[in-house]
């Protein structure tokens, strides 16, 4: 797969394109698309601002903003090794949402920088979509731009992780014959996905979640390895435990890893999980654990990240119709509310009759989506 990737990538010699939707352009057409023209349209905008989405692509256009910290499993690479990745999503924005994304990948990590940034080329976009900075710096930005930008702000790896998350839960739950007011859920990662998706289950009315991260699980009163966010988990996640990953998973019934670890789960600890275990090993490239491996061990329904494998939990599912959604309705503040009702729209696409353990989500392109 590696040689045919990198193979396909030096045959296009990058993945994206500006196009015109005028075609073919006629000598008539430029004196009205440029000079002189254009003028017109300017002056016409600059005393009415809100024409500004009427007139232009502004409306129609998303910046891919990321620092290159944290791409994929693959970790911090840097903003060229970064550009790949996001050319690939713009190409997804476009073929299943019509939107036009752009790419930019700073040559900064400084967040202040990075905020200052996004602040200057708001101008051109209907929405900023942050992707792959490190945790919790990007939760610091996201929140700052949230509060001083007039257009909503997504980041895919927290809004879009958490909404295919708990549209495949919603699903596994219904196979596993399984309440959500009974079971218990453990969450590996305190990054931004992990602490999305712990408010988001949350919000829907999941109670019994403990979050893991490197030093065992996130309680309040913890003192090693605790920021702001991690203290904000503990406002509404586990009441009383402590330990390791392998001793919170006892008697858990769901396993959600964005850890960004390789292998991190093992069968033997499935094995002391409750019966009919959900598990959703979703760290890129290679999941916290092989699906063959979580199966054999007597899980229920299991899902990846990846492409590889079935049930494709995935954020492709959710960023490019939702974003079409967002810029249509002009939504200036993506909320939980909002949240919650993509996820359970996207599940709720799987009718009973297609619902198996090998398809609990749609697939990407689906046209219901």
């Amino acid at each position: 797969m590696a040689k045919d990737a990198i193979s396909l990538h030096r045959k296009l010699r990058g993945k994206i394109f500006i196009g015109s939707k005028i075609t073919p352009l006629k000598l008539d057409d430029i004196e009205l698309i440029y000079t002189p023209g254009v003028a017109k349209v300017s002056q016409h905008i600059f005393h009415n601002p809100d024409q500004k989405y009427s007139l232009t692509s502004k409306g129609n256009n998303v910046a891919i903003v990321t620092d290159g910290t944290r791409i994929l499993g693959l970790g911090n690479i840097g903003p060229d090794a970064a550009l790949p990745v996001m050319e690939g999503k713009s190409v997804l924005y476009r073929e299943y949402g019509k939107i036009n994304a752009f790419p930019i990948c700073l040559n900064t990590t400084d967040k202040t920088k990075i905020i200052e940034t996004i602040l200057a080329i708001e101008p051109v976009f209907g929405a900023i979509n942050l992707e792959d900075i490190e945790s919790p710096k990007v939760l610091d930005i996201s929140r700052e731009l949230e509060r001083k930008l007039s257009i909503p702000v997504f980041h895919d790896d927290r809004h879009g992780t958490a909404v295919v998350v708990l549209a495949g839960l919603i699903n596994s739950l219904k196979l596993a014959k399984k309440r959500m007011s009974e079971i218990k859920i453990v969450i590996a990662g305190a990054g931004s996905a992990g602490y999305c998706i712990a408010q988001l289950l949350n919000f829907e009315g999941f109670k019994n979640i403990v979050v893991v991260d490197s030093k065992g699980a996130i309680f309040k009163g913890r003192k090693v390895n605790m920021n702001k966010y991690k203290q904000e988990i503990t406002k509404f996640t586990n009441p009383k435990e402590k330990g390791t990953l392998s001793e919170v998973l006892i008697d858990a019934d769901v396993f959600i890893g964005v850890s960004g670890i390789k292998n991190l789960l093992k069968g033997n600890m499935i094995k002391t999980m409750k019966k009919n275990p959900i598990i959703f090993a979703l760290t890129n490239p290679d999941p916290e654990i092989n699906p063959l491996v979580a199966k054999k061990a007597g899980a229920k329904v299991v899902a990846t990240g990846s492409y590889t494998h079935e049930n494709k939990v995935n954020n492709a599912l959710v960023f490019p119709y939702l974003m079409r959604a967002i810029l249509d309705l002009k939504i200036q503040k993506i909320t939980l509310d909002i949240l919650c009702a993509t996820a359970l729209a996207i599940a709720n696409i799987v009718s009973k009759n297609e619902l198996t353990e090998n398809h609990i989500i749609p697939i990407l392109g689906d046209k219901r989506l």
